[in-house]
């Protein structure tokens, strides 16, 4: 390994919407309890908190089998307002200690370590000091871990071997053995599939993939991406991607008085006019809208997509939407989940018109009015007709790679 000096301190909430929940409910302190989007014994354990976990309890276990792991458990309904709330005034405290380079997630965050903050006791004295900025300013009831290392992915690493509430420090000389009690699945960027693939390259322990060569990544992840995993491995800095939307959609569990087909329509219907206004708000275009939908009945799924020329308007989405609709199977059964995403995106300013579509200025105006309109006075001061039905339920959400909008979102 090279003598790489600590460059990279990432933060990591622990149990994050478990502890928002036991800071505003004092009485489930100390006690096990589980969060769910969606108050149904269908429904998953979004975050659990420590007491739950340490019964077995994980993010994504289901409400069933989370009271057959914990008896005692109490399932709270998720409110990402107040997560997102806390989510921003625990971003400011962390700025009162040390600038934020980045906000990865609603619960995970890191900073770059300025040249003359780099000395370990320093760094010690530095995580303290977050610590109990978050104690004063926040609530001492929802607490961080932090790892610190060479670079932003080794840091990361560092603060997973201390959860919860922990700290630790990875230093060059302390590489790569420190990572040895790791498992595979543990490192970032190794998931199944991988793992999978590793074993069958004979590697299945950390210790064998710190022990294995830039060229023998490169071949067994079939590309760049394996010099980057063993760059980040070795402690190599490397810099920011370049990242490219692919993708922009909304997804929603469906309550037991929503999960008929005629209720679940509009939801649907209010899921895609928010992509569209997130679309239009990033000046892109979509090529196609890709519609999910998961049934109650043995959780079968079904999906299909449209393609058209590439567009930014709510009323061509609706249309399309309705069309995808019509064509999905077991109209009377009842649906678990809706989802959709529009796919296929552009920059609007790289898009060249179709000669052979009539272009229509006054879509153009009507939904810039729109979008204006909810800017100013909320998402729900006006909305296309075939939401109606869906306006009170699908609520906000709080996806991994975007924190909502809380003024525009509840108003």
């Amino acid at each position: 390994m090279h003598n790489f000096p600590l460059a990279a301190l990432f933060l990591d909430f622990d149990s994050y919407f478990a502890s928002v929940e036991q800071h505003l409910q004092p009485q489930l302190l100390k006690k096990p309890i589980g969060v769910a989007p969606v108050m149904a014994e269908t429904s998953c354990c979004i975050a659990a908190s420590h007491e739950a976990k340490r019964l077995g309890v994980k993010t994504g276990t289901p409400i069933r089998e989370a009271r057959k792991l914990c008896p005692n458990i109490t399932i709270i309904h998720a409110r990402p307002k107040l997560y997102v709330e806390f989510h921003h005034k625990l971003v400011a405290a962390i700025e009162s200690c040390i600038h934020v380079e980045s906000v990865l997630s609603i619960d995970e965050l890191w900073c770059w370590l300025p040249y003359n903050w780099r000395e370990p006791n320093f760094l010690e004295d530095l995580a303290q000091k977050i610590k109990s900025a978050i104690a004063d300013q926040v609530s001492p009831t929802i607490t961080c871990t932090i790892g610190i290392a060479p670079n932003r992915w080794l840091a990361k690493m560092a603060s997973k071997m201390r959860k919860p509430n922990g700290f630790l420090i990875l230093e060059s000389k302390d590489l790569p053995h420190a990572l040895y009690p790791l498992k595979l699945s543990d490192l970032t960027g190794i998931g199944r599939s991988m793992e999978l693939r590793l074993h069958a390259q004979g590697i299945h322990s950390v210790e064998k993939i710190c022990q294995a060569s830039r060229e023998e990544l490169h071949s067994i992840w079939g590309g760049i991406e394996g010099d980057r995993f063993w760059m980040n491995l070795h402690g190599v800095t490397l810099p920011e991607q370049a990242t490219t939307r692919r993708t922009i959609g909304h997804s929603h569990v469906l309550p037991p008085a929503m999960r008929m087909s005629d209720a679940a329509l509009p939801i649907a219907h209010k899921l895609t006019q928010k992509a569209a206004i997130r679309l239009r708000k990033e000046n892109l275009l979509a090529g196609a809208l890709h519609l999910h939908l998961r049934y109650l009945h043995n959780e079968q799924s079904w999906a299909a997509e449209m393609r058209f020329d590439h567009s930014n308007d709510s009323l061509h989405f609706a249309k399309v939407l309705h069309a995808l609709w019509k064509k999905r199977p077991w109209h009377q059964a009842k649906l678990m989940q809706v989802g959709m995403h529009l796919s296929h995106l552009i920059e609007q300013t790289n898009h060249t018109p179709s000669l052979f579509t009539q272009q229509q200025p006054e879509r153009e105006k009507l939904n810039r009015a729109i979008d204006t309109i909810r800017s100013k006075h909320g998402q729900k001061s006006i909305h296309l007709g075939c939401e109606q039905d869906g306006m009170s339920a699908a609520p906000m959400r709080i996806s991994f790679n975007h924190i909502p909008d809380v003024e525009s979102e509840n108003r």
